[in-house]
């Protein structure tokens, strides 16, 4: 996590699942999205993934021009690691905002992801049909 003076904005990571999230933002008059180059509507297409990503700044007053570098994972994994990227660099701009983001959530890591496979298990812990005879 970092931050500049000279040009001023909040750098932070975000992870969720095997997705990384690179994010920026910079204060600006409207809240706008780059990710990966694109736009936001066309980079994440459903309106709940982006209700998911918007809701990080409900608690703020301010609006922010986010830019974001995202590798891995799903599109559902890499939502959730750029919201936990922008609540962390969200942290760094209003440290008094910390206590709102934690009640939600926002700046846990969520550790879960997908179990490996075992072998003699079809799958992380489904085992084969027993047969008696």
């Amino acid at each position: 996590m970092t931050a500049t003076k000279e040009n001023k904005y909040m750098e932070a990571v975000g992870r969720r699942k095997t997705a990384i999230a690179r994010v920026r933002i910079t204060p600006a008059a409207k809240t706008t999205f780059t990710i990966n180059d694109s736009e936001f509507e066309t980079y994440f297409p459903t309106a709940e993934l982006r209700r998911t990503i918007t809701s990080v700044f409900a608690d703020t007053t301010q609006n922010f021009n986010v830019t974001a570098k995202m590798i891995g994972g799903g599109i559902a994994g890499q939502a959730e690691a750029l919201r936990h990227g922008i609540a962390r660099a969200l942290l760094i701009h209003e440290p008094e905002i910390r206590t709102k983001l934690k009640v939600k959530g926002f700046l846990k890591r969520d550790p879960r992801a997908k179990e490996r496979r075992k072998f003699g298990l079809k799958k992380a812990r489904k085992s084969p049909q027993w047969s008696k005879r």
